[in-house]
């Protein structure tokens, strides 16, 4: 975003732009506020689950979750060493902000998280013909717990679903070889499927 990133009242990034801790000097570019030098807290030139995790924060000031962070962090690691190095580090959040731009699209009450009924309709927008029931299910268990009686799920949720979802797509797509919408699978293969697509 050219001029830097939307600042909250209080000077700091405004919730919902994937950052660093609030009390970050801003700079503009993709790093959110924060340069990689900021965010690899330990100076070893990579940056860690643990470092991203610290990094990054969700619309309501929450840190994003472990197994987002780790789905991101496999993605982008090409040495496959649990982190990532600078260029990896500036694709990560190339590729955040686009989820995040997304997740804005979608999030059409702008309350700074994705309904029941805004995830459905992304997903068909998206191209999934999911039911209802799938996408509640989906909902049930990526949502934060709260006493809320209609749950919604924040942006690192939000990417974790829809890096799933199209991992395990493609998987199906290689075996739905005619197009159909079904497979012929044993159950062996199955487990081979879902284990060789996780991140």
């Amino acid at each position: 975003m050219a001029g830097g990133h939307p600042r909250g009242p209080t000077g700091n990034p405004r919730p919902g732009v994937p950052t660093v801790a609030p009390t970050a000097a801003p700079s503009p570019g993709p790093t959110a506020g924060r340069p990689r030098e900021t965010v690899d807290t330990d100076h070893s030139g990579f940056i860690s689950v643990k470092e991203l995790k610290q990094a990054l924060v969700n619309n309501n000031w929450s840190s994003f979750n472990d197994e987002t962070c780790q789905l991101m962090i496999n993605m982008f690691d090409k040495t496959r060493s649990g982190r990532i190095d600078v260029y990896g580090f500036s694709a990560l959040l190339r590729f955040i902000q686009q989820w995040r731009s997304l997740f804005q699209q979608y999030d059409r009450d702008q309350s700074g998280s994705i309904s029941f009924s805004e995830l459905q309709q992304a997903f068909s927008q998206m191209g999934y013909n999911l039911s209802p029931q799938f996408s509640q299910l989906l909902l049930a268990r990526y949502a934060q717990r709260s006493p809320n009686p209609n749950p919604s799920i924040q942006l690192d949720r939000f990417i974790h679903i829809c890096m799933q979802l199209q991992s395990l797509t493609d998987a199906f797509r290689e075996k739905d070889t005619a197009m159909v919408g079904n497979v012929r699978l044993s159950y062996e293969d199955f487990l081979t499927m879902v284990v060789t697509r996780m991140l």
